[in-house]
């Protein structure tokens, strides 16, 4: 989730702060943004994706990572930490400490209250900029709703957008279930 701007610093400091201080941060057009904690229902749909990822990228070129992997869009000089990222291949990652991943393929945010926003216009319009990415996800905590926006050949994006049923991602060939990434969801509290 999003807090609020802390800090206006250059990318040295950034990245030494990003590992000297507790917690997540990104860093966009020179500030640093504390991110705030996950509902239940967003802890709820980041285990249910993991563990339905996992299970689908099993014994493939691609895997997925949690969102303790910090992601570089080099295009604008983004640190992101989305909720899942995967890559294919041998991991590419920046000279940083920790690392911060360069070829991410697919983009899963889980949208919130304090989220939504960001997520699905600043942030996702950095995340179409690299070229590596061909989908970016977006899963709604607050209801039963998955967007996603895939690349298609031409470089143009097309937007896909479910309640229900299976959302097929064509860049790692993998369908998933709504029931499935909702499963266990409690939208009351």
């Amino acid at each position: 989730m999003r807090a609020n701007a802390i800090s206006i610093m250059t990318e040295p400091e950034y990245l030494a702060f990003d590992l000297a201080t507790a917690g997540k941060h990104e860093f966009v057009n020179g500030e640093v943004i504390a991110m705030a904690g996950a509902s239940l229902a967003h802890l709820t749909i980041h285990t249910n994706l993991t563990g339905l990822l996992f299970a689908a990228l099993r014994g493939r070129p691609c895997k997925a990572l949690g969102s303790d992997a910090r992601v570089r869009i080099d295009e604008t000089g983004l640190y992101a930490y989305p909720d899942l990222t995967v890559y294919c291949g041998p991991a590419d990652t920046a000279p940083t400490n920790p690392p911060s991943l360069l070829n991410p393929k697919v983009i899963i945010e889980i949208l919130s209250e304090a989220t939504a926003d960001y997520d699905q216009g600043a942030k996702a319009a950095h995340y179409r900029l690299r070229a590596t990415v061909d989908a970016v996800l977006f899963v709604d905590s607050r209801r039963r709703f998955v967007q996603a926006q895939t690349r298609n050949p031409d470089g143009t994006w097309t937007l896909d957008d479910r309640r229900s049923g299976d959302l097929h991602i064509a860049a790692i060939d993998v369908s998933l279930s709504l029931d499935e990434i909702y499963e266990g969801v409690d939208f009351s509290g």
